[in-house]
């Protein structure tokens, strides 16, 4: 039961054709492609940087990290305010546990 059975690979039946030779071939040389052309000059023009982009760049770049950095800091208080409140309760069920054990 727990022995493998190995299958036996059966015997072919009748007639077996030979593989087909396969002829190399020989390859004539053709035609050369010609080199590529140069790459063609791009048609709009580049973007300069002016200082009024800068100034407006430099803005941009300051408004959002003072949006990130509000953000994570109002993340952070609210964390901060969670965890007093949460401090607060274990206080105040410990008091009463305690009490609750004095009297009896």
């Amino acid at each position: 039961m727990f022995q493998p059975k190995i299958p036996t690979m059966p015997q072919p039946s009748g007639l077996v054709t030979p593989p087909a030779v396969v002829q190399p071939t020989t390859i004539t040389p053709g035609t050369t492609a010609p080199a590529p052309a140069a790459d063609p000059v791009p048609s709009r023009p580049l973007v300069k940087l002016t200082p009024g982009i800068a100034v407006a760049l430099v803005g941009a770049g300051t408004a959002v990290v003072l949006v990130v950095g509000t953000v994570l800091v109002s993340l952070l208080l609210a964390v901060a305010v969670t965890s007093a409140r949460v401090a607060v309760c274990a206080v105040v069920l410990r008091s009463l546990i305690a009490s609750d054990a004095k009297r009896r």
